[in-house]
């Protein structure tokens, strides 16, 4: 399902927040909103990718893919605000992975043609698109570095640690709850061990990371979760 996007609701995304409200009229003319349910195929590995930006303005995503044995690697977790499908933009056009909605999901896209002439316009909007494709790069090393050399304990953490980080937390009674729903299964794909393992790593991370039913995560204090990491 589609829907067209107005000038006000397109400001409210990141990376258009400085653009004159001239250029985003013109850009509107350009975008529009897609809806998935849960469990939606937004892209499939190898699909063509129409070219556009995409951004995700509501729910969250999985990126993952298929090793030639069939073990599916969960490679992020999209939270809202994020972009994605690089390579419709700036590589061969090409979907590197499978990219579903994991929660029912809203995502805007932008012509590529419209975006280079937003570039001309206003030569910030491609800086700061420019470094947080950088900072995507960065990540994506750290994380590769991280499956090759850390133990699967202190990988869990710094995944949870990211999680909180970026997609938020809920205070409640006895510590904050990651806002996103995470299955074990989810992690383990996101961190390179089995099912089993993640279930036997969250025993070891108690009481200070508690998992409830349906992926609800509280993390008692997160100075103490950091502590463990330094302790293995």
């Amino acid at each position: 399902m589609t829907r067209r996007i107005n000038a006000e609701q397109l400001q409210n995304i990141s990376i258009f927040t400085d653009l004159s409200s001239q250029v985003l009229e013109q850009l509107t003319e350009y975008c529009q909103l897609n809806q998935y349910s849960t469990n939606a195929v937004v892209f499939s590995e190898g699909d063509n990718l129409p070219a556009c930006l995409h951004v995700l303005i509501s729910g969250r995503l999985c990126i993952s893919r298929i090793a030639p044995s069939g073990k599916e690697t969960i490679l992020r977790v999209l939270p809202a605000g994020e972009i994605f499908a690089a390579p419709a933009l700036f590589g061969d056009g090409k979907a590197n992975n499978t990219t579903t909605a994991i929660a029912p999901a809203v995502v805007q896209t932008l012509k590529r043609q419209a975006l280079l002439k937003a570039f001309s316009q206003t030569p910030e909007l491609a800086l700061h698109m420019l470094a947080i494709l950088n900072q995507r790069l960065q990540q994506l090393h750290t994380r590769m570095h991280g499956l090759i050399s850390e133990r699967a304990i202190v990988r869990l953490i710094n995944f949870l640690e990211y999680t909180v980080n970026n997609v938020g937390g809920i205070p409640i009674a006895g510590g904050e709850q990651i806002k996103s729903h995470l299955t074990y299964y989810q992690i383990a794909r996101s961190i390179g061990i089995t099912y089993e393992e993640c279930v036997r790593l969250f025993k070891q991370l108690r009481p200070v990371v508690t998992y409830r039913r349906g992926g609800r995560i509280t993390i008692v204090d997160r100075q103490q979760l950091s502590d463990l990491k330094e302790m293995q």
